[in-house]
C-alpha cells in the first residue's frame, strides 16, 4: 500500500477539522510552526498543505495576520477591520475566545455611543485574544444592536476569530466601514485581571464604531491591549 505523503496528512488533518465543525469560516488556524509541532512534520511540509488548501479556496492566507478558514466567496475586504500587531508593530495574530455573550439593556454610556435610546436591547460580547501559548494580550468588549444579530449570543452559535465573518454569513449584515479612535490609559482592576497584568499598567485602547449599509451604526467596540504585547497598525493611501 502506498504511503501517504506527509503534506497530505496535514491537509487531511485540517480538512477533517473543517468537516466536523472544529474549524469554521473566519477561524484562525494554528500557525505553521504549531501545526508542525502537533503533527511532527516540518514547517515546509505544513506550508505545502496550506498552499494547496489556499489554492482550493478552503483557506485564506492574509499576510501578517494569519491563515483563516474561508467560504468559497471569502472577502478580503473583511481584513480592513483587523489590524492588530505585536508591541513593536510587527505582524501578529491572536486566537480569540468569547467567554461572555449576553443580551442586555443598553446603558446610558453605550447607547449614547450607538445613538439609540437608553435601554435599547443590545448583544454584548466579551472576547479575549491570546498568544499561541495562551497568554492574554487583548480584551474586546462589543455591543451590537440586537435587531441586527439576534441569536449570536446563543451558546450553540460558533463565533470565529474573525467576528465579522459570522455577522455577514449567518446574519446577512454587511460591514461597510468603521470609525476608530486610538488612545492609551492606565488599566483598571477589572481589565487588569482579564489581561493578567497589574492595575495601573499601560494599555492601548481602540474605540470603534461600525456601520452597515445606509450608514447605519450597529456596533460599538472597545479593545484594550497590553502595551508590552499589543499594537494597532493602519495604512494610509
Amino acid at each position: 500500500m502506498a504511503v501517504k505523503p506527509l503534506y497530505q496528512v496535514v491537509r487531511d488533518h485540517l480538512l477533517k477539522k473543517i468537516a466536523n465543525g472544529e474549524l469554521q469560516p473566519g477561524d484562525l488556524i494554528p500557525s505553521e510552526s504549531q501545526l508542525g509541532k502537533d503533527l511532527n512534520v516540518s514547517v515546509g511540509t505544513v506550508r505545502k498543505a496550506v498552499d494547496q488548501l489556499e489554492q482550493e479556496r478552503r483557506l485564506y492566507r492574509h499576510q501578517g495576520k494569519g491563515t483563516y478558514v474561508s467560504r468559497i466567496d471569502f472577502d478580503n475586504s473583511l481584513f480592513r477591520f483587523f489590524s492588530y500587531g505585536d508591541a513593536a508593530g510587527g505582524a501578529a495574530s491572536f486566537p480569540k475566545s468569547t467567554p461572555v455573550r449576553e443580551r442586555v439593556a443598553g446603558s446610558e454610556v453605550v447607547c449614547a455611543e450607538l445613538k439609540v435610546p437608553v435601554g435599547t436591547p443590545l448583544i454584548y460580547l466579551e472576547r479575549i485574544g491570546h498568544t499561541e501559548d495562551g497568554k492574554p494580550v487583548m480584551v474586546e468588549k462589543c455591543w451590537w444592536l440586537s435587531e441586527m444579530v439576534e441569536g449570536i449570543q446563543d451558546s450553540d452559535v460558533h463565533i470565529p476569530d474573525l467576528l465579522y465573518a459570522v455577522v455577514e454569513e449567518k446574519f446577512g449584515v454587511t460591514i461597510v466601514r468603521s470609525e476608530e479612535t486610538l488612545t492609551a490609559e492606565a488599566v483598571n482592576p477589572q481589565n487588569a485581571e482579564l489581561l493578567d497584568i497589574k492595575a495601573g499598567d499601560p494599555v492601548v485602547v481602540l474605540r470603534r464604531h461600525t456601520f452597515t449599509v445606509n450608514d447605519k451604526l450597529i456596533e460599538y467596540r472597545v479593545t484594550r491591549g497590553r502595551a508590552d504585547l499589543f499594537s494597532y497598525k493602519t495604512e494610509i493611501r
